[in-house]
């Protein structure tokens, strides 16, 4: 029967759950005035806050579904995000380091600035060249003043907060400001449908549950698309490595110490430490390859790692919350009347956030594209399929890009990353291309990437990438270069003005927290 899509049901909480319940309710209403959304979450699992970073679509996903900016700062332990930092990932020396930030280069749809970039890289930093961020971040400065209304921005930014927090914060506004209906249950059995379909799920004290479209956010037990359907997870173990992590939460030693306003990430033997700041403590964590180190190797590591900024016997008594995986994704994310979301639709690494995004974006997309009724679906989810296989394919690509540029030795970790069979074609293209021509977003394949190619720049030449100057650039006639030039002088002028302004991070937490943020 080509029933009408009139009653979601989202299996699982935690932020998948609750960021496509938050979604979908406030584009499409409840109940009688619209679709019934309803979320169902097992009441034995405890959500676990090690820390997560988001990137800046945060921003425009919770202003959606009517969250005050304020609050969530407030109630979610949140700071904020501009960049991420990466130590030690070219050449494993104390004084290797790059920012990935958040604001696109200057005059980036005017002009290419990396291919003018070159004559000064000796100079200056591209990050610094071309953008004002990573010298706030330097400096340990915030985004916003506490006169800047919700949402807005001086410097671009994103978020760092409690999951465990956000999860819970989520959860009460959807169920008093959306209407979402909540069930704390536990799913026990599916009953199929004759086309093959979910009919309902079995439940262990509610009874039956129908629903005309499920979302599985079960995490990686994927008991809807992984176990029901039987839809194998494809492998991408042989691009990246790394399938264990060990996640901790670390207080600050001194409770009015400068918050970190960018993801840390610093390479280690096997893997690398993420190391996040929050208003009250750090999400700290190690994930690594379990082929190339052994986990009692990895958790000296680690530890080793804690001790340089909390202390040997601190460092000794952290707890550790222990995490296996496997790095790749579902063969297709919406099968009949099923989509996956979240870890339940696959897992890469947790290398510049790109797990929440996914995420964020599967969400925007079951909600902008909600077929109308069960015929329309079969062909939502063909694109749906083809746009997140196209996504998982192009993170894949930026994830292993941090890998294969770098010029460590010290362990074969590092070495076989940079093995021409570890590295996919499409990546080894790209990289033939940009030897010859800087990245730019004429290379763009879609109108909303997931990682924009100003990524890729800061990325390559963050790490030391040399591309050869190209012929149009050396005949380049005196008014491009000057107009290149007076990019440069312009993010320089800003960059000294906005360090002179912006508070410090932590001040503008605390600010946000006493006073709150202006209504937009």
């Amino acid at each position: 029967m080509n029933t009408a899509v009139k009653h979601i049901v989202i299996v699982g909480g935690g932020s998948a759950g609750w960021l496509v319940a938050g979604t979908l309710a406030a584009e499409h209403g409840n109940g009688d005035e619209g679709v019934q959304i309803t979320l169902i979450e097992s009441p034995d699992i405890k959500l676990v806050g090690v820390g997560e970073g988001t990137w800046p679509t945060m921003r425009s996903t919770i202003r959606k579904m009517g969250i005050s900016e304020t609050e969530f700062v407030r109630e979610c332990d949140v700071a904020f995000k501009q960049a991420s930092k990466f130590c030690k990932w070219t050449t494993g020396e104390d004084d290797d380091e790059y920012y990935h930030p958040f604001t696109l280069p200057v005059g980036y749809r005017d002009l290419n600035l990396a291919e003018y970039w070159k004559a000064h890289r000796n100079e200056i930093s591209f990050s610094d060249a071309v953008c004002i961020q990573s010298r706030i971040c330097a400096n340990h400065m915030g985004p916003k003043l506490i006169s800047t209304p919700e949402f807005e921005a001086i410097a671009n930014y994103s978020y760092h907060l409690d999951a465990a927090k956000f999860a819970q914060f989520l959860r009460k506004h959807c169920i008093e400001k959306l209407g979402v209906k909540h069930i704390t249950d536990n799913v026990i059995g599916i009953n199929s449908a004759g086309n093959g379909d979910i009919h309902s799920l079995a439940t262990q004290n509610t009874g039956e549950l129908h629903g005309d479209l499920f979302v599985d956010c079960t995490g990686l037990a994927s008991i809807l698309l992984g176990k029901h359907y039987q839809v194998p997870l494809v492998s991408k173990k042989q691009f990246l490595f790394n399938d264990a992590a060990l996640a901790a939460q670390v207080p600050y030693l001194d409770p009015e110490c400068p918050i970190s306003s960018n993801t840390i990430s610093t390479a280690q033997s096997a893997g690398w430490v993420w190391d996040i700041g929050l208003q009250t403590r750090r999400g700290v964590g190690y994930v690594y390859s379990r082929t190339h180190i052994s986990d009692e190797e990895a958790d000296k590591e680690f530890r080793d790692y804690l001790t340089l900024t909390i202390g040997r016997e601190k460092a000794d008594a952290t707890e550790f919350q222990k995490i296996k995986f496997t790095p790749g994704h579902r063969e297709v994310f919406w099968k009949n009347n099923c989509v996956a979301v979240g870890l339940a639709a696959g897992f890469i690494e947790p290398l510049e956030a790109s797990a929440i995004i996914l995420i964020e974006l599967s969400a925007r997309m079951i909600s902008e594209q909600l077929p109308a009724d069960r015929a329309a679906m079969t062909l939502v989810a063909k694109r749906f399929n083809d746009v997140f296989t196209y996504r998982w394919n192009h993170i894949i690509n930026f994830l292993k890009l941090h890998y294969v540029l770098s010029k460590r030795t010290s362990s074969q970790y590092w070495l076989d990353h940079r093995d021409p069979t570890s590295i996919p074609q499409s990546l080894q293209e790209l990289q033939a291309l940009w030897k010859y021509q800087a990245p730019w977003f004429y290379d763009e394949v879609h109108s909303e990437e997931l990682f924009p190619l100003a990524s890729f720049q800061y990325i390559l030449y963050g790490m030391g990438y040399e591309t050869a100057q190209r012929p149009a650039t050396k005949k380049v006639n005196p008014e491009t270069l000057e107009r290149a030039n007076g990019f440069f002088r312009a993010n320089h002028k800003k960059t000294n003005e906005v360090i002179k302004i912006l508070p410090t991070h932590r001040e503008i937490v605390n600010k946000i927290k006493q006073y709150g943020l202006q209504k937009i």
